[in-house]
């Protein structure tokens, strides 16, 4: 009785299932989703549509506007500071949280510089360099990520801030000295953006190699494995057959052979010893 009752408790080592049945195991799968860095991630990808709203309200040229439109941007580059952070140190890293936390990037990202290309803001070139690269290093990611992960380098974390920090100018509206000085901001999250995707794509290529070198020997080192246990249960076998502890194997095509090899053999002695 003492027994059952300590199974039923789990104390076999089987793991209690919640209280209230199916409904609670939902509850403890979907608490790991809803933790505060998915929520941000979240929030940024609702803010998307609503800065492109504020932007492009009364014709994307009211300053007021633009300004709610650049609060909103820089709310979106805050969470994406907090989120990835939070996630890392809480130890909150989810399967959704990989996936949106990129997309989220490029998408307030994206429609900010498309938004602001399309008003005649920001040269269409700039727009196509920074995108290309962007969706070019996430892809690269994941041609690489059965290998291995491209870590965050700092010169990464300078080209994101040098895009905020840039698109963020592009969006308010700045004239005099202040216009000028976001071309340059601009100029330099360029540059910074194309030596960064340079690099992303060595370490990828890198990383892929190695990780093809790896699988080749860990394949060799498999092989090499089987072939040490086949011979040593073929030495064993030989062993056991010459020690007494097995019989020897016969091939039945040979013992067929030989039985009837042998009986024309027998025949002839046996009519040999009887003629004498």
């Amino acid at each position: 009785m003492t027994g059952a009752q300590a199974s039923a408790a789990g104390g076999s080592g089987a793991t209690p299932t919640p209280r209230g049945g199916k409904l609670g195991t939902a509850a403890v799968n979907q608490a790991g989703l809803w933790n505060i860095a998915n929520i941000l991630t979240m929030v940024r990808l609702l803010l998307v549509p609503c800065f492109v709203l504020l932007l492009l309200h009364d014709g994307g040229y009211d300053p007021v506007w633009r300004a709610f439109a650049w609060a909103a941007f820089a709310v979106a580059m805050i969470t994406d500071v907090f989120d990835g952070h939070l996630a890392r140190t809480y130890n909150l890293v989810t399967d959704f949280g990989k996936i949106a936390d990129p997309i989220a990037d490029k998408a307030i990202m994206g429609a900010a510089l498309i938004c602001l290309s399309s008003l005649g803001d920001l040269p269409w070139w700039i727009t196509g360099v920074i995108l290309f690269r962007e969706l070019g290093i996430t892809l690269m990611r994941f041609w690489v990520i059965r290998h291995s992960v491209i870590p965050a380098s700092r010169g990464g974390k300078m080209k994101t801030l040098a895009q905020g920090i840039a698109v963020g100018m592009y969006v308010l509206a700045l004239t005099g000295p202040l216009a000028t000085l976001r071309f340059w901001v601009m100029m330099a999250a360029v540059v910074l953006t194309v030596v960064t995707g340079l690099d992303y794509v060595r370490q990828a290529v890198v990383l892929r190699r190695r990780g093809l070198a790896a699988e080749r020997a860990a394949v060799l080192e498999a092989v090499a494995a089987a072939a040490d246990v086949k011979d040593t249960v073929a030495g064993q076998c030989v062993a056991d057959a010459a020690g007494g502890g097995m019989e020897p194997l016969v091939d039945p095509v040979a013992g067929v052979r030989g039985a009837s090899e042998a009986a024309p053999v027998a025949g002839v002695r046996g009519a040999s010893e009887g003629e004498r």
